[in-house]
């Protein structure tokens, strides 16, 4: 009972658009996936294994969402919006995770045994990322959305990116601190190391006494390109 509170009290936390605890536990689809999940899992670690995958199915018609029986979910766990949401039968959830919609906990293997995601505390996903394979992401960390995460990611971390590129964050989040959901900082790694490059090949050229000629081949400090005509 405690961990079904824990859950609406997450998603009451987490969703700016959530107005009292009777409509988030009547009408928010991720939070009856979670708590279905915690039954069929329940069933699932009793030997009833057709009842559970029954129940998770059911749930899965009802919301959207499929989240294997033997998935172990920690208290707290809260999917916004949820459509399209798999989470594999050895995937392991830590407290206070916030997912969006999209997200797949895989495997990558047809071997038995561990084949899905451990995650940790405070974790935030965002939409469409993939998470696969026997691999831990730390707590406290961040998945950029559409990611594909395929090595394990340390705590405290910005992942972003396909594949997924690690980032270490300088200071660790504050506990009781709202998870950053801005998506317009996540970082992008690639064109950071084009920008690099060719500032490297501006100085290059300026010291041979040329004229850069990558100056035009780059958007404005807005992020705005001009003076190409782009065919779309």
């Amino acid at each position: 009972m405690s961990s079904l509170r824990h859950d609406l009290q997450s998603a009451r936390r987490q969703d700016p658009a959530a107005r009292s605890s009777i409509e988030v536990a009547l009408l928010y689809p991720g939070l009856h996936a979670v708590w279905m999940h915690r039954v069929a899992h329940a069933m699932w670690r009793r030997g009833l294994r057709f009842p559970a995958r029954a129940l998770s199915q059911f749930s899965r018609w009802f919301t959207g969402i499929e989240i294997h029986p033997g998935a172990r979910i920690g208290p707290g766990l809260f999917i916004d919006h949820g459509m399209g949401v798999v989470i594999g039968e050895t995937a392991e959830i830590g407290a206070d995770v916030m997912m969006y919609h999209g997200v797949t906990l895989g495997g990558t293997s047809l071997a038995k045994g561990k084949r899905h995601p451990t995650i940790g505390d405070r974790v935030t996903i965002g939409a469409g990322a993939k998470i696969l394979g026997p691999i831990e992401v730390g707590s406290d960390c961040r998945v950029g959305a559409n990611a594909v995460v395929v090595r394990p990611v340390p705590p405290n971390s910005v992942v972003v990116g396909v594949p997924g590129q690690v980032i270490s964050r300088p200071k660790s989040r504050p506990s009781g601190v709202q998870p950053d959901l801005n998506g317009s900082h996540m970082p992008d790694l690639v064109a950071t190391s084009l920008a690099s490059l060719t500032q490297r090949l501006d100085r290059l050229e300026t010291s041979l006494g040329g004229t850069p000629v990558l100056t035009s081949l780059r958007p404005s400090a807005e992020g705005v390109w001009s003076g190409e005509d782009f065919s779309i």
